[in-house]
């Protein structure tokens, strides 16, 4: 008779799951989308990974994405690719809360990560993946920081990457992308319609799709946000989350870490209110929200200068607004000014320089405060994307002549 393996030595994934129709499909095999064209989930006997990994254990291990191994799909002795995701830091936001007179904001800064953004997470886990399954060409599309995460681990396992992105995507994401040696395309479209010539490529054979929940593995590395939130904060959850919202890859990944916690006996039933942040001239989820549709239509004529939540149609859009719902948070847009005011108003008060994104998640937070849906007592986590000097910024800067200026008339 075999022996069960060790604890340390097994994998806990039981099986992947079509997240609309709850189809099972094997694990040890390469899926895209399930046979309803809707992202699959991995799912874990979670009950038993949690026998290993106990708060102690957790404790005692060095800070980082792999050290949640056995909540994560790569089987045990084969080896990430990594170029050394941290656990990011969460920044309060002291004097600007003090401002607004509410307990201070906590911002999870993911432009700490390789790339500068929390593309790393999910493009580790895919592309770890991905060489596990002996693929060699990679493709997705993207508004940025997805392409040149894509570019540098493709490169760290060897792959060839290609990276398809819109026309609007700001220039040093597209020259960091080609600097890591991928492919990249310049479109004139949205990154839905690049996303029709990665998909036709990979029908082709030309590549793998590693497209926002077009396969079951970038989810994965985005949930570790959450995982490792749990434990940053003493294994209680915040009072809400704001989280920019495009694809949503992380607020899923984040919304099912969650669940995988409390089966592990790491953390209760309690859960934050997560608010999907979109800008107003994208805002997909925000209308279906509103309108209270299961799915979101696609938003025609997409313009935000948050170009990572720039996505006019989302794959996943049903499991953002689920989350959304299921913990009684809200999807809610904000105006481009209202961006730019944010993004100043950290800097400047607390020397945190938020992208884009990271502005709008800010604003969202001032509408929701706007609209009685948080209170000014309650715990907060903002999440800012990357960093923010990956984006163009207003040159205030004042020109002077050094023959003709002392310094006491600066």
């Amino acid at each position: 008779m075999t022996q069960p393996l060790p604890l340390h030595e097994q994998s806990f994934v039981t099986h992947l799951e079509c997240s609309l129709t709850g189809e099972y499909y094997e694990a040890d095999q390469v899926h895209n989308l399930s046979r309803a064209g809707r992202p699959l989930l991995v799912r874990y006997d979670a009950a038993s990974a949690g026998r290993l990994m106990t708060r102690e254990v957790l404790a005692a291990r060095p800070a980082g994405m792999w050290k949640w191994r056995e909540l994560l799909p790569l089987p045990p002795g084969a080896e990430p690719v990594s170029l050394g995701e941290i656990e990011t830091p969460l920044l309060p936001l002291t004097r600007l809360s003090a401002r607004e007179g509410v307990a201070p904001l906590l911002v999870k800064d993911e432009g700490r990560l390789p790339t500068g953004s929390f593309k790393a997470r999910g493009l580790a886990m895919a592309i770890s993946m991905a060489k596990h399954f002996g693929t060699q060409s990679v493709a997705l599309p993207t508004n940025g920081n997805a392409g040149a995460a894509l570019a540098a681990y493709a490169a760290a396992a060897g792959m060839k990457a290609t990276v398809i992105c819109p026309a609007e995507t700001p220039l040093i994401n597209v020259t960091e992308t080609a600097a890591y040696g991928a492919d990249v395309f310049v479109a004139d479209g949205q990154i839905d319609e690049c996303g029709r010539l990665v998909g036709e490529g990979a029908a082709a054979g030309r590549w793998f799709d590693v497209s926002t929940l077009k396969e079951p593995y970038r989810a994965e590395g985005k949930k570790v946000m959450g995982l490792e939130l749990a434990e940053q904060l003493g294994w209680r959850l915040p009072d809400a989350i704001f989280y920019p919202t495009g694809g949503g890859t992380g607020l899923i990944g984040m919304w099912k870490a969650f669940a995988e916690l409390e089966a592990a006996g790491l953390i209760g039933p309690e859960r934050p209110r997560m608010f999907a942040i979109q800008a107003e001239g994208c805002a997909p989820m925000v209308r279906a929200w509103e309108n209270g549709d299961e799915f979101a239509e696609r938003w025609e004529g997409a313009a935000t200068m948050a170009t990572g939540i720039r996505v006019p149609k989302a794959v996943g859009d049903f499991l953002i607004l689920r989350a959304v719902r299921e913990s009684h948070g809200a999807a809610l847009a904000v105006s481009e000014e209202a961006i730019a005011a944010a993004v100043r108003d950290a800097a400047h008060a607390d020397g945190t320089l938020l992208c884009p994104e990271g502005g709008a998640v800010l604003a969202g937070w001032r509408r929701a405060r706007e609209l009685g849906l948080v209170g000014a007592q309650e715990q907060v986590m903002l999440f800012n994307c990357a960093a923010g000097n990956k984006y163009p910024l207003p040159d205030s800067a004042k020109r002077i002549r050094l023959a003709e200026t002392s310094g006491t008339t600066l």
